[in-house]
């Protein structure tokens, strides 16, 4: 009885082995080698290196480049995440209540985020180019404006329209899973509290929203994580300009990394991100943990 447990448990690590040795090599060979080279005076031009142990880290967090990256980043995830939660949330409650052709206007919404990152980005640079973009043209001709708007090198419109364009990207996931979590809500319910004459509003508070807060706290969690992290976006439209208004902290690292060819201090850059993420994904967890006690 207790070789078959034994050889049970071998057979179900063999299984799993080839998922291991891959997350090995995609994710902790990185992270390692990452940390590793954070307290080296790595170049990517010279062979030759050595230990330098927190000189990185101080030069890093005494840098006022890093800390307005930094800032610029806070900001650029606070307002794209609400946002995003916003559109997402509302255009899931809209397609929830239609009764005909709810597959096909989930697909139609669905459109934006099906395409490469990298496509989006060459797409609206185009759209929006200061000088033959379709939209600043377009505005003019009907008048709105006296002379066309430099959407991507204005320093007061760069940044909005990055949001806007990341809302439009990330809002169609949100909708997709809080569509899918309304829809396992239970009708009968809706049904008891029409008839305890209840509103709408205190059956959205009290039925909607209990049970789709965690699958709500998760798209948080997930996004929180690829929106901070956000660089081909950001990078392919602006490049972190004008005047580095919209330079987040991945784009910061990039800079050093490849610009400076310091990796030691880039690597340094992205283990502080990723310290930063690791704590607050230590303060959703909590939260989430506590709402599944409650649940």
């Amino acid at each position: 009885m207790k070789s078959r447990h034994i050889k049970a448990q071998i057979t179900s690590f063999c299984f799993i082995l080839p998922a291991l040795t891959v997350l090995a090599l995609l994710l902790l060979y990185p992270v390692v080698t990452s940390i590793f080279y954070s307290f080296t005076s790595k170049h990517l031009i010279k062979a030759d290196y050595e230990f330098v142990f927190l000189k990185n880290y101080i030069a890093v967090l005494t840098d006022p480049d890093f800390w307005t990256s930094f800032l610029t980043n806070i900001k650029w995830t606070v307002t794209s995440l609400f946002f995003q939660i916003v559109v997402g949330f509302l255009a899931a409650l809209a397609v929830d209540r239609i009764r005909k052709g709810k597959s096909f206007f989930r697909t139609i919404l669905i459109i934006p985020w099906a395409f490469p990152s990298i496509v989006i980005a060459l797409s609206w640079k185009w759209i929006l180019n200061g000088v033959s973009g379709y939209l600043p043209n377009i505005l003019v001709k009907m008048g709105i404006v006296d002379t066309v708007p430099q959407f991507l090198s204005s320093a007061n419109l760069a940044f909005p329209v990055l949001v806007m364009i990341n809302v439009w990207f990330g809002a169609p996931l949100i909708m997709v899973n809080v569509l899918s979590a309304l829809q396992t809500v239970p009708r009968d319910q809706y049904e008891a509290a029409q008839v305890d004459g209840a509103s709408p509003l205190q059956s959205f508070l009290h039925i909607t929203l209990p049970h789709i807060r965690i699958v709500m706290g998760l798209l948080i969690v997930l996004r929180t994580i690829w929106i901070f992290n956000s660089f081909d976006m950001i990078y392919l439209i602006t490049g972190g300009g004008p005047a580095g208004l919209t330079q987040t902290v991945p784009i910061y690292a990039y800079n050093v990394g490849w610009g400076l060819k310091m990796l030691g201090r880039s690597s340094a850059v992205t283990v502080l991100l990723l310290i930063f993420l690791l704590m607050v994904c230590m303060l959703y967890f909590r939260i989430l943990n506590k709402w599944e006690k409650e649940a």
